[in-house]
């Protein structure tokens, strides 16, 4: 079984991710580094943060790395920092998992998430057991840096036009979870001329209310809070505030995969270039390049593949249908509180957000998961079944099947134990047909799988 996932390294904590697994990782990075640089190292607030993170602090001190301690932030918040003072990072979070979940990510010196080929060294490093530990007098140096969060909410606001959003005096809930967003989100609108209401903004990593993933039927207090007060727009975030998500005026969930298309049309409307996605996106995004004369690229599911993807095409704009929005411009991550700003700046234009969900095609999505103990022989099994279909079939990522009026995703996923299906098409019914499809067919794979 791989090390890494489709973000980092991630599991329960205390059972898979435990403290050893944190020093040794860290231990990994600190070779991989041949124990010279800088490292920073942050968390976001579930309960087990700081338990891993102190771990992670003195794996990478053992190797002779210095490091910095930054506390707790969101994970855009420390690649932004990475980027422009540190050689590496690391950040424990396991972003929108359950809360019994915590993880490892490592960021690289250009502040991108570390690239498939990065990890593999890691994974090979971490298989060994062979880690660079210097004498005594060479451990690296510590010290603390209260200041990072600060820095990433101004550089975001120098990144957009401030003065059109501080004009509107737009009104907005913000939701952020019991998450680090709670430490950056509320304080970049108040600064963007807006009244703040926030809801869930205490640093809590039992995530009381609702599960660190914003669904919308885990936002029933958001989209009735902008209701009753009458505000612009309702945003929510993740655990580690790297995605976001919206809730229009009328208190109507802005689907992820309309905001997707929305933010494109609007990004390779001032700046024509190339969009990058992953297979699991909206047929939207292809009729928004075809009506832009741009192209579009496809990846395997992950962020990491995404912005890699960016660099290498000089994308203007990049994302996954699941709130994680790239601005190559501002940094090659997801970051929930420049997409949040991007929205803002967009609606500084005049128009409110349900007109804008308007402004691209109409499509209807579907998605479910369902627990799966034998991924990869389930996986085979439904290439197998599909491929005797007959239609086209793309397998980047899992299986897509792309039927005359609609196509379904059957991938396993790369952070739980699951299966997640995805499925689109014109109208809703058929929609959920395809979704079921694609259900039933990983459901007899997986039964077929356990008797092997």
């Amino acid at each position: 079984m791989a090390l890494f996932g489709t973000n980092g390294v991630r599991g329960i904590a205390n059972e898979y991710i435990t403290p050893e697994v944190a020093v040794n990782l860290a231990r990994c990075l600190g070779t991989y580094m041949g124990s010279k640089g800088t490292v920073v190292i942050g968390c976001d607030t579930r309960i087990s943060g700081h338990m891993l993170k102190s771990a992670a602090v003195a794996g990478a001190l053992s190797t002779g790395l210095s490091v910095i301690d930054v506390g707790i932030v969101p994970t855009p918040s420390i690649l932004y920092y990475v980027r422009d003072f540190t050689d590496a990072g690391i950040i424990v979070t396991a972003s929108h998992n359950p809360r019994q979940y915590n993880g490892i990510k490592f960021i690289a010196g250009d502040g991108s998430e570390f690239s498939r080929d990065a990890e593999k060294d890691i994974e090979k490093i971490y298989s060994s057991g062979k880690y660079s530990t210097v004498s005594w007098e060479k451990t690296g140096r510590f010290r603390t840096d209260p200041g990072v969060n600060e820095y990433y909410v101004r550089n975001i606001i120098k990144s957009v036009n401030a003065e059109a959003i501080r004009s509107r005096r737009f009104k907005v809930v913000a939701d952020t979870g019991c998450g680090a967003g709670s430490l950056t989100l509320p304080f970049l609108l108040r600064e963007l001329g807006c009244q703040v209401l926030t809801l869930e903004a205490q640093l809590d990593g039992t995530f009381p209310w609702r599960n660190p993933e914003p669904l919308p039927e885990s936002l029933t207090e958001l989209t009735n809070l902008v209701k009753m007060t009458g505000a612009d727009l309702g945003v929510a975030q993740d655990g580690d505030a790297d995605r976001v998500v919206f809730v229009d005026e009328n208190g109507q969930f802005v689907n992820d995969d309309v905001l997707l298309a929305m933010m494109a049309k609007y990004m390779v409307g001032h700046e024509k270039g190339p969009l990058v996605t992953p297979v699991s996106s909206s047929q939207r995004m292809v009729d928004v390049a075809k009506e832009e004369g741009v192209q579009l690229y496809w990846t395997a599911v992950g962020s990491i593949n995404v912005a890699r993807k960016m660099m290498e095409v000089n994308a203007v704009f990049g994302g996954e249908g699941n709130g994680g929005l790239i601005f190559p411009k501002h940094q090659y991550c997801r970051d929930g509180a420049m997409g949040c700003a991007k929205v803002l700046e967009i609606l500084a234009g005049g128009k409110k957000l349900s007109d804008l969900e308007k402004s691209v095609p109409q499509y209807f999505n579907e998605k479910t998961k369902v627990p799966a103990e034998n991924t990869h022989t389930t996986m085979e099994i439904v290439k197998n079944e599909a491929s005797g279909l007959g239609y086209k079939m793309d397998t980047t990522d899992g299986v897509k099947i792309w039927y005359e009026d609609g196509w379904v995703l059957m991938r396993p996923s790369g952070t739980e134990p699951i299966f997640r299906i995805f499925a689109e098409a014109k109208d809703q019914k058929r929609a959920k047909e395809l979704m079921q499809e694609g259900l039933n067919m990983v459901t007899r794979a997986e039964k077929l799988s356990a008797l092997k």
